[in-house]
């Protein structure tokens, strides 16, 4: 018998993989540290929770509908206009089970077989899986230091042709944590609307945002780039909700019913108590989400002052999101314990084994001489695994 040739061919999540793989050599008491979780340390703040309690207390446990509950959908559309400048009603919003759906609902609303995608990288893992599963195909956009990895039209006019469908923005960026400015955003908008390409623009992390940089939706950029642009946003990472699975877009009334239907044979709606509790989220206080950032930018901080000290590691210096690319050139290889370091899964793999420490390596995101770590952790943990990684590299260069 043979199964579905496409699920074959689609490749696991590798921070997934790695994280469960750290989380079951602690719960077997391995003093593991683990830089891979892509999800806040925090609770999610108690005005949430105990909206979500009330919820269920009100009885409202039922279906709904699938695009989500009006009041979640308003309150989105206040969001975007207070935050973003970009004026939405609630038949654009369409609420998934996470912005990943809402990014697998997009990419299956506007691809069709053959179709390109061009795709940032360093790319955030999913993104070529899910245009694969919708039977797109992605194309990578070379990039390098010298760009702090971003979009410029030298490289976008490098991989457009007449198939490409769309482009993929990602600011701030997973896992660089690079922040696009509005005059870079101009260019992207521009080439969008020469070439005629749909614009997916992932802003999931544009509330960490630090340094005093500001976040600007590319869909506030023209006219134009609003009407072509599906904006995925969600409560995961700003309001340490990534368990109770929740995303949103804004896009055309058109593809938003698209995505409503397919979602509706897919999950139906989301969580009915989580978007109750995503109401309070985006209509509450916001001083805790003021109080993660905050924390967040004293442990990235410290990260990056302790990185940049440690002898043959360089790093992109993150201005947005929780995460810091750690460049490992210098290691490659190298030997330790008969292992010779050939790429980053090598390094990942041999830093677990030594010295237990989990990071994500680059491959996962199409930089294999880098290793993200994540700072959405304890401080402590923090100066533990530093110094733990400084031992491991110590040990390469010995």
């Amino acid at each position: 018998m043979e199964l579905s040739k496409k699920a074959q061919r689609i490749e696991p999540s590798v921070t997934l993989e790695i994280t469960a793989k750290a989380k079951e050599m602690k719960e077997n008491g391995v003093d593991v540290i683990s830089f891979g979780a892509g999800e806040p340390d925090f609770n999610t703040p108690k005005n949430i929770i105990d909206a979500a309690i009330k919820a269920m207390n009100d009885g409202n446990t039922k279906y709904t509908s699938v695009n989500g509950i009006l009041p979640l959908r308003e309150a989105i559309c206040k969001k975007f206009k207070e935050d973003n400048g970009l004026f939405y009603k609630p038949s654009q919003i369409v609420v998934s089970t996470g912005a990943k759906q809402s990014l697998a609902n997009t990419f299956l609303a506007i691809l069709n077989p053959g179709d390109e995608v061009i795709v940032p990288t360093p790319y955030w893992v999913s993104y070529p899986e899910l245009i694969k599963l919708a039977d797109g195909k992605p194309v990578f956009v070379k990039s390098d230091e010298k760009s702090d990895y971003k979009f410029t039209k030298e490289n976008l006019e490098n991989v457009v042709s007449d198939k490409t469908k769309a482009i993929v923005l990602n600011t701030p960026n997973n896992p660089t944590g690079t922040i696009y400015s509005a005059d870079e955003l101009k260019v992207i908008a521009n080439f969008a609307k020469e070439h005629d390409l749909i614009i997916v623009s992932d802003e999931m992390y544009e509330k960490l945002i630090y340094d005093g940089e500001k976040h600007i939706s590319i869909a506030s950029i023209s006219q134009d780039a609003y009407e072509r642009t599906i904006v995925i946003n969600g409560l995961s990472k700003s309001y340490a909700m990534t368990g109770w699975r929740i995303g949103y877009c804004g896009a055309s009334e058109k593809i938003a019913k698209l995505m409503t239907s397919i979602q509706s044979h897919v999950t139906s709606n989301v969580c009915s108590i989580t978007q109750y509790a995503a109401v309070e989220a985006l209509n509450g206080p916001q001083d805790k989400v003021n109080e993660m950032i905050g924390e967040f930018e004293k442990r990235r901080n410290y990260m990056v002052d302790t990185i940049e000290g440690i002898n043959n590691l360089s790093i992109i210096k993150p201005k947005g999101a929780f995460y810091i690319m750690i460049n490992i050139e210098k290691c490659l290889g190298k030997e330790i314990n008969g292992q010779i370091l050939n790429d980053s899964m090598d390094f990942s793999a041999m830093l677990l084994e030594c010295e237990k420490v989990a990071v994500i390596p680059g491959k996962a995101f199409g930089l294999d001489h880098y290793v993200r770590v994540s700072y959405a952790t304890s401080l402590d943990a923090i100066k533990e695994g530093l110094m733990r990684i400084k031992k491991f590299v110590d040990k390469l260069n010995s």
